[in-house]
């Protein structure tokens, strides 16, 4: 054993090995998996279902600000991606007219490069749902604050909540999506 630690192929070997291993720990941070980052954000006071019309379909908001209180614009559950993952999403419109994403009771992996994500991709199922989010239309409203808990996220004045129909947690460093929710009209 003494005689082949002496040759220098083996010493350049071990470097090698050792400069794989490092970039390897780096990209993929093994470690994150056994650490929990919990978030315990309260959500908008007094958020309402919006109000029916005679015809079934749902108030317009009232040009009256400050007299309408939050009310859920949409919703939807997580289903699992690359990495179990569960937990309830909202749409809620304020009193200013301003939106905001709520994520509820959230349970999912740790990761290296975690952002919540509008997409136009609808939630599929399977393998076949872990890559789509990022071929569409998305916004990004920042990184995940932490893999357990709830969550609120500003939704910009210009995303178009017609069109942006999911929510995803997305792995930007991989590509994949840990967990999505498709947004049904409240």
């Amino acid at each position: 054993m003494v005689a082949l630690l002496r040759k220098p192929v083996v010493w350049v070997g071990l470097v090698v090995l050792a400069v794989v291993a490092a970039v390897a720990l780096a990209l993929f941070q093994p470690w994150l998996l056994f650490v929990d980052e919990t978030v315990n954000e309260s959500g908008p006071a007094g958020v309402t279902a919006p109000a029916a019309t005679p015809g079934g379909g749902q108030q317009p908001p009232q040009g009256q600000q400050g007299q309408q209180g939050p009310q859920v614009l949409a919703g939807g559950s997580f289903i699992s991606h690359e990495h179990g993952t569960s937990g309830t999403v909202k749409v809620i419109r304020l009193a200013d007219g301003k939106r905001v994403l709520r994520i509820e009771n959230l349970d999912t992996s740790n990761g290296p490069d975690l952002w919540v994500w509008l997409s136009d991709q609808p939630v599929k199922e399977g393998t076949g749902g872990w890559f789509v989010f990022d071929d569409g239309a998305y916004v990004e409203l920042g990184r995940l604050k932490g893999n357990k808990g709830s969550q609120n996220y500003e939704i910009p004045a210009d995303a178009d909540l017609g069109r942006l129909t999911s929510v995803t947690i997305w792995c930007k460093r991989f590509h994949v999506s840990f967990g999505a929710a498709a947004l049904k009209a409240a």
